[in-house]
């Protein structure tokens, strides 16, 4: 458990730098491009029952997470940060949603409920990319 609170922090960290470059002028997922692909769970409160329940779903699949490359980003709340992801994604304020982004920073897919990491690994799984890295390894 302690590991996954650490990515979780390092996710937090990620994300703050990339709101940074959002602050000036940027993406605030610019940070991931070509590198990762990301999971922006946003939520209206840190108590959201959709939220705990897709950390939860995540945190007993983190091995599949990093095998594809996946970091969670969050947007909680109505701090700058969570506006900037919010409008980047062109999300509703005040509402759960999941979305995975990829690699190019496109969004791949989005739910207004948690994602069952069954779910996010298929469509990883499907892409091009995620293709030639599994010939790759």
């Amino acid at each position: 458990m302690a590991g996954w609170i650490g990515s979780l922090v390092g996710a937090a960290v990620i994300a703050t730098t990339a709101a940074g470059a959002m602050a000036a002028g940027g993406d605030p997922l610019a940070v991931h491009l070509w590198k990762s692909r990301v999971l922006v769970i946003a939520a209206p409160e840190a108590g959201d029952a959709r939220l705990q329940a897709q950390r939860e779903a995540l945190a007993a699949a983190r091995g599949g997470v990093k095998e594809r490359d996946l970091v969670v980003v969050e947007a909680i709340g109505n701090g700058p940060r969570a506006v900037e992801l919010r409008q980047r994604l062109g999300l509703p304020e005040g509402a759960f949603r999941a979305v995975l982004v990829g690699k190019d920073g496109g969004p791949k897919l989005s739910s207004g409920e948690p994602i069952p990491p069954q779910n996010l690994f298929a469509t990883i799984d499907a892409m091009p990319m995620r293709r030639d890295e599994m010939k790759r390894r």
